[in-house]
């Protein structure tokens, strides 16, 4: 029987952005069954769980990038033992900083970053994409990499997405699920502070954290063989746990 990861990715992004790690992810593993769900175009920020939950097969890993990583984990924990493991990929337990979580992006950034969305989607989005490379060996190649790769979602339901960014908060939802984690950050993160990686060890002490060097938000097309490597590894501690 075919061992199944569903991938879901980050915000405002759709398959072509995952689909480098899904082709390592195979080439390490051909035993395993990889699909790539895209994020749900819907103006609402409370069907998105709703939509996404029927998609998903009982027994498969869980895994996302980002946006994607923080409703992966949702799902995981209202799954329970229907998910067999979950994975985070640059994805913080909080994606806007807080007084009782400030290992995250500024919310002052946040909410500047969000207006300006309203304002004119289109250069936000195209700025959003330089964002999500900074830091990365060659920025300028991923960060193009990253616009063609952009979903074809409506600005409403890209605003739902901001929403969700802004109030998700997993920190009762990590401790909750009682399957095997893994959590993979990058060193040199714009988006996610690499900081956030202790404090996420340090909020629940039992997952599994790798911080991958010289990478940046866009880790999975960025580096997506060393990212394949390390899910594939403690997908395979998993199985024979």
């Amino acid at each position: 029987m075919r061992n199944r990861l569903i991938l879901l990715p980050g915000w405002a992004f759709g398959e072509a952005a995952l689909a480098p790690l899904r082709d390592a992810l195979l080439e390490r593993d051909s035993h395993l069954q990889v699909d790539i769900l895209p994020l749900p175009d819907r103006a609402d920020p409370a069907d998105w769980l709703k939509s996404l939950d029927p998609q998903i097969p009982d027994g498969a890993w869980l895994a996302g990038w980002s946006l994607g990583g923080m409703l992966a984990a949702r799902l995981a924990a209202s799954r329970a033992e229907r998910c067999r493991g979950l994975i985070g990929i640059a994805s913080n337990l909080c994606f806007r900083s807080s007084e009782q979580w400030p290992t995250a992006m500024p919310a002052e950034i946040f909410d500047t970053f969000h207006q300006a969305f309203g304002l004119d989607p289109e250069l936000t989005l195209k700025r959003f994409t330089l964002l999500v490379s900074r830091g990365a060996f060659d920025p300028k190649t991923l960060a193009r990499q990253l616009q063609v790769s952009q979903a074809a979602m409506s600005p409403a339901a890209l605003d739902a997405g901001l929403q969700l960014l802004a109030h998700l908060d997993n920190r009762d939802v990590l401790g909750a699920f009682a399957g095997p984690q893994l959590h993979l950050f990058a060193s040199s993160d714009a988006l996610v502070p690499v900081a956030a990686a202790d404090a996420l060890q340090a909020e629940v002490p039992d997952v599994d954290i790798r911080v991958v060097e010289d990478a940046s938000h866009g880790l999975p097309l960025e580096q997506p063989d060393t990212v394949a490597r390390l899910m594939v590894r403690f997908m395979r501690e998993g199985e024979d746990g």
